[in-house]
């Protein structure tokens, strides 16, 4: 089981090549991935919210409750920041109703479950990553339909009640049985090898998912490439700036501030994807979005985690 550990660490290190090097070979072979898809994209999706379940313990929910202020105040930054920023860039760039909608998906999700290996790389403190990502998490059944109802409800016809009950069967109910499982198997040695490698697994079900996408949709995706990857490099960007003086402007600490830019940055956008897929059949741009936002996020992330370190050690040089 050690053997796996090891290779797990190095899946979850890489993400963003195994996102990429599942994109590319769906694009040359769409078979590759195009098994991905309906029933099998939900269940991939579930997998991904168990294996983060899996990571929370007493510990984390003791932080929770330890650190009420910090987490209200990162939450509030999560589900403003993002879904407003979407709209904004959106409306600046002047996308396509289809760009839209993929970008306020991205926006309305909660924070990116590799976003506590990113606080990590940066210095950052990692209990209040892990209990951000837990807290907007447990929020998206109720934020993310009522975000999207509310931005693009006018312009596109959506069910937000159905949205509602599919985040809870996809996203809540998976996390509340890895963390139940986490709570009373922790000790079991057998458990702690599943859980050690869980990362690695939502690494490999990302991956599916973005290669699904492409594999249904990679066609139409040079027709917006270049507006798309600015609509999403702008919006996650900004989220990283707005997060990091959000931080600020509540007096909280270096290690806290960049806390706060990863965690409003660095969105689900494996959840988007799902969502796009589940509810908007029909829409490749919004489909090709959300799937290029996995790529970019994991992407962009790490190197701003590792930029952070990389500050330090000049600092102190």
């Amino acid at each position: 089981m050690d053997w796996l550990a090891a290779l797990a660490r190095q899946l979850t290190r890489f993400t963003a090549v195994v996102i990429i090097l599942a994109a590319v070979a769906a694009l040359i072979e769409p078979a590759t991935f195009s098994w991905v898809k309906g029933d099998t994209q939900i269940a991939v999706l579930g997998v991904i919210m168990l294996g983060m379940g899996m990571t929370l313990g007493k510990e984390d929910y003791r932080i929770l409750a330890q650190r009420p202020l910090d987490i209200l105040i990162g939450a509030l930054a999560q589900y403003t920041i993002m879904p407003l920023l979407a709209i904004a860039v959106a409306k600046v760039l002047g996308l396509s109703a289809g760009l839209t909608l993929g970008l306020v998906l991205v926006g309305t999700c909660p924070g990116g479950v590799s976003s506590n290996i990113m606080a990590f790389l940066a210095k950052g403190d990692v209990a209040f990553s892990v209990g951000m990502t837990t807290v907007s998490t447990l929020l998206a059944p109720v934020a993310t339909p009522l975000w999207m109802m509310y931005l693009v409800g006018e312009t596109v016809a959506m069910d937000g009640w159905a949205m509602f009950k599919f985040m809870l069967l996809v996203t809540l109910l998976p996390v509340v049985a890895g963390s139940v499982c986490n709570m009373l198997l922790h000790k079991k040695a057998w458990f702690a090898g599943v859980r050690a490698v869980m990362p690695a697994v939502a690494v490999l079900a990302f991956a599916c998912i973005v290669g699904g996408v492409a594999a249904v949709h990679g066609g139409r995706f040079m027709e917006s490439a270049l507006v798309m990857l600015a609509a999403i490099a702008a919006h996650n960007i900004a989220g990283y700036v707005l997060g990091y003086y959000s931080g600020a402007l509540f007096g909280m600490g270096v290690a806290k501030k960049r806390t706060l830019a990863i965690e409003v940055g660095v969105q689900n956008a494996g959840l988007a994807t799902g969502l796009s897929a589940k509810f908007f059949p029909a829409n490749a741009e919004s489909a090709m979005a959300t799937a290029v936002a996995c790529v970019w996020h994991s992407v962009s992330g790490t190197v701003l985690g590792n930029l952070f370190a990389l500050w330090d050690k000049r600092k102190a040089g």
